[in-house]
């Protein structure tokens, strides 16, 4: 499966509708594209904290090459070694956290991911529209749930990674997640764990 082949997941792409010339989307994107034009990866991460939620598109595609390999009989828990089980809740549908597959884990986690995206009274589109005050919480939630899809791809399928010869692609996309919510301090560090030793090799020159 290539990259970008989402199998089971991509029915959690729909297609946007063109974001207006003045909408902060259209606005960011210059934005991005000006500073990934420059090539310098640190300048990129410094935007304004939460808006940058293209990290929610790189792990969903990164984990669409292993649908076939992380399945409910493979990976019936979503964990990150043996020290780390995430269970599911999204405080709405499913208020008491619940144990899922790995891939149920996922699928619930783009879908709630998305919903939120969606939400305009969390994420404004129109100018000027105010962020609510518990802007940052949701920002930090999102972006502490995306850790665990990458805690479990370097956990239980790195080798499939190498051996689909992805792993430059996984570690970059991992660096830039590492950099931007250190740059915000968008993960408490306790959530970091299972990753921290990668981590420390990452932002240590930063």
């Amino acid at each position: 499966m290539s990259l970008f082949g989402l199998g089971r997941n991509q029915r959690t792409f729909r297609p946007k509708k063109s974001a207006p010339s003045g909408s902060k989307g259209a606005q960011l994107r210059k934005h991005i594209d000006a500073t990934l034009g420059s090539g310098n990866l640190r300048e990129a991460v410094r935007l304004p904290p939460g808006e940058d939620l293209n990290e929610w598109l790189a792990v969903n595609l990164l984990y669409g090459t292993l649908t076939e390999f992380c399945t409910a009989e493979n990976c019936p828990t979503m964990t990150a070694g043996p020290k780390y089980e995430y269970r599911w809740a999204d405080g709405v549908q499913i208020k008491k956290p619940i144990e899922v597959s790995a891939p149920k884990y996922v699928e619930y986690l783009m879908d709630w991911i998305e919903s939120q995206l969606d939400d305009e009274s969390i994420f404004p589109q129109k100018l000027g529209a105010p962020f609510p005050s518990n802007f940052k919480e949701v920002v930090k939630t999102i972006f502490k749930r995306l850790f665990r899809v990458y805690a479990h791809i370097y956990h239980s399928h790195f080798q499939k990674i190498v051996s689909l010869k992805e792993e430059a692609h996984l570690n970059t996309c991992f660096k830039h997640f590492i950099l931007f919510t250190c740059e915000f301090g968008l993960i408490d560090k306790k959530e970091l764990g299972p990753l921290q030793e990668l981590i420390d090799s990452i932002i240590v020159p930063y």
